[in-house]
């Protein structure tokens, strides 16, 4: 049983890191110097807090789902939500960075958080934790709503 949960522990984490892992390729390969010439508002945080924050954002992630997979009542549609929404989570940062397209990431990330308030009540209804291991995520996911926003309104 042990052995179970560490192997989808780390199927999870793989999974899920791997949206991090095209998210931060797109970013890297692609934000500059187009985004550094964008006017930023000035609660713009500085580029080295996006990559402890996602970090600790995703593990929080990765340690939800796999809760919510080792749970008595799980329904296999939750998991495929899951996986679904990291594919969007993967979109922002192409769309935003690679095709520089800020409405349509605006309207990637709205989607993105549809996701993540589906997965909570989802969650909520099998074990309360793993749906409050997601709410750091969706107050981030909404702030980078209101930063997509303002560099919309900016730029």
């Amino acid at each position: 049983m042990l052995k179970n949960k560490i192997v989808t522990f780390i199927l999870f984490l793989i999974i899920t890191f791997s949206a991090s892992l095209i998210g931060g390729l797109a970013t890297v390969t692609f934000k500059e110097p187009w985004y550094s010439l964008l006017n930023k508002p000035v609660f713009n945080p500085p580029d080295w807090v996006f990559g402890p924050v996602w970090t600790i954002l995703y593990l929080l992630m990765t340690i939800s789902i796999w809760m919510y997979w080792h749970s008595k009542n799980k329904e296999m549609n939750t998991v495929y939500i899951y996986f679904i929404h990291l594919v969007f989570n993967a979109t922002w940062s192409i769309v935003f960075f690679v095709f520089h397209n800020m409405v349509l990431a605006l309207l990637v990330l709205i989607v993105l958080i549809a996701f993540i308030i589906n997965l909570i009540i989802r969650y909520r209804r099998v074990t309360m934790m793993s749906s409050y291991l997601m709410i750091p995520y969706l107050l981030w996911c909404c702030f980078a709503l209101i930063l997509n926003t303002s560099l919309i309104i900016l730029n």
